[in-house]
């Protein structure tokens, strides 16, 4: 595939993105910006939010990691379900009840300044660095399948995507992004479709013998065996579920959607039919991962291996693609990367700018227009932000992005669901200005654990469930500091 074609689907792609940014963005005010006026239709956002959730790590690493993980990632899928039942029926009618535009304002209610500046810089870091992860595996396809033929440096390709995306969020925010991350989400479930479709034919597979294919394959099998495996089946169901809980629910991007519903029975709707989807989303991303591994091995392509002679999941759908499929396959596949790009960086680079200007900046102060200017400065600061992080993940990572998002997540996520959890279960009232004490000393106090698990626990290897524990030492510590209250603003008592 040329490096021309690419630039001109990037093109063309960016020029659709552009043209819904100049249609969307006309009037809008810092309250379309954040919440898109509270008026956006249910099944919209839904359908948004598949976009946004599933990114580029979802479309690469998620296939890429059925070599090595079979469908363990499945059991995290199914744990997603609950995760999002306590979002809407624990966490959405707080947010409604309270009118937040940020939900770190919550914390600032329920415990004082001091927690709810730690919730917010804790959510910051958290999203900076995900969706820099994120940003980083799709940009390393791009150089990989483009610029690297062109002596494009990798440092380019990176800030040339992030400053598109700015350019077309900078205005209209969230009320824009409903509509591009709609689109996008379109687009990407549609490459996913054709290119299940396409390595079908070329196994010569009927619908029928596609799925007896996936279904009887080794790689489709989900752990039940043995309790320290860090595959095994109900520790990855309970991580999804608190994975769901913190990175959807306690986190300023995807609810940011959510608070843009018309009410609170709308945003529930919404969030049913979103977690439907995504469990048969993952399921299709999944039985690609196979085909695509069958493919390789019908067609007797060596895949990529790392220094230990392992595949690197991360790099064989890129691969196959570009270099080995049809001329359209390859375009469907650099269309669909292109889209869960822009899907989930947009949304993460607006809630960014949405949680520094309301929590720390309290834009709410200042007339319309110097609002205006805050939140463009703060929206271009972070742009930068997240291209230094990618440069730095770019020097130093060496696993999976999916493994090294939720890792992260374990530790900067962890204080959130501590902070959430008593905030929501308890009645206690908690000695304020040593919050960020507490919240600082727990992911090291996990982190420490965490490398010793084997020596001290047996031969028990933590995976996704790290977060669980930073949770649960989180809570632990919030409740040393913590004393009877006489004012009570829980909502589930």
């Amino acid at each position: 595939m040329s490096p021309t074609l690419v630039l001109s689907l990037i093109a063309g792609y960016f020029t659709v993105l552009v043209i819904i940014s100049i249609l969307t963005s006309r009037k809008a005010t810092s309250e379309s910006f954040f919440v898109a006026n509270r008026n956006a239709p249910w099944y919209m956002v839904a359908f948004a939010m598949i976009g946004t959730s599933l990114s580029g790590v979802t479309f690469i690493s998620v296939p890429g990691m059925v070599y090595s993980q079979s469908w363990s990632y499945m059991a995290v899928v199914f744990g997603y379900i609950v995760g999002y039942l306590v979002i809407g029926m624990v966490l959405m009618p707080l947010y409604y009840r309270l009118q937040l535009v940020s939900i770190y304002t919550y914390l600032e209610q329920r415990f004082g300044f001091w927690s709810y500046k730690t919730g917010a810089f804790y959510f910051l870091v958290s999203r900076a660095v995900g969706a820099s992860f994120r940003l980083f595996l799709v940009a390393g396809v791009l150089q990989f399948a483009v610029f690297d033929q062109m002596g494009v440096p990798f440092a380019v390709t990176v800030s040339v995507s992030i400053l598109l995306i700015y350019l077309y969020t900078f205005r209209g925010g969230l009320k824009t992004i409903l509509w591009t991350d709609a689109f996008q989400t379109m687009a990407m479930l549609l490459c996913v479709g054709v290119s299940i479709y396409l390595i079908s034919s070329e196994l010569n597979l009927g619908f029928k013998e596609m799925v007896q294919t996936v279904k009887n394959s080794d790689m489709a099998r989900i752990y039940f065996s043995d309790l320290k495996d860090d595959k095994f089946f109900w520790k990855q169901f309970a991580s999804g579920a608190f994975i769901t809980i913190v990175m959807t629910g306690l986190d300023q991007d995807l609810m940011q959607k959510n608070l843009s519903c018309r009410n609170l029975a709308d945003a529930q709707k919404n969030m049913f039919w979103f977690t439907i989807s995504l469990v048969f989303v993952n399921i299709f991303f999944l039985s690609l991962g196979v085909l695509l591994y069958k493919f390789a091995a019908a067609k007797g392509i060596q895949l990529p291996l790392n220094d230990a002679g392992k595949v690197v999941g991360d790099n064989v759908f890129p691969l196959l693609a570009t270099e080995h499929f049809t001329l359209f396959a390859g375009i469907i596949f650099i269309l669909g990367i292109i889209a869960v790009t822009y899907a989930s960086a947009d949304s993460a680079l607006t809630a960014l700018t949405t949680s520094f200007c309301v929590d720390f900046l309290d834009i709410k102060r200042f007339p319309e227009q110097k609002q205006t200017r805050m939140r463009q400065l703060s929206h271009f600061a972070f742009s930068i932000v997240l291209i230094i992080i990618i440069l730095i993940f770019k020097a130093i990572n060496d696993q999976s992005v999916i493994t090294a998002v939720f890792k992260a997540a374990g530790y900067t996520y962890g204080p959130l669901l501590g902070l959430y959890s008593f905030g929501i279960f308890t009645r206690r009232s908690l000695t304020d200005k040593l919050v960020p004490y507490i919240c600082l000393a727990t992911p090291i106090i996990t982190y420490i654990i965490n490398a010793h698990s084997k020596e001290w626990f047996g031969g028990y290897e933590f995976g996704f469930e790290i977060l669980i524990l930073n949770g649960l030492l989180t809570f632990m510590g919030l409740l040393a500091i913590s004393r009877p209250r006489v004012a009570e603003l829980n909502p589930a008592r």
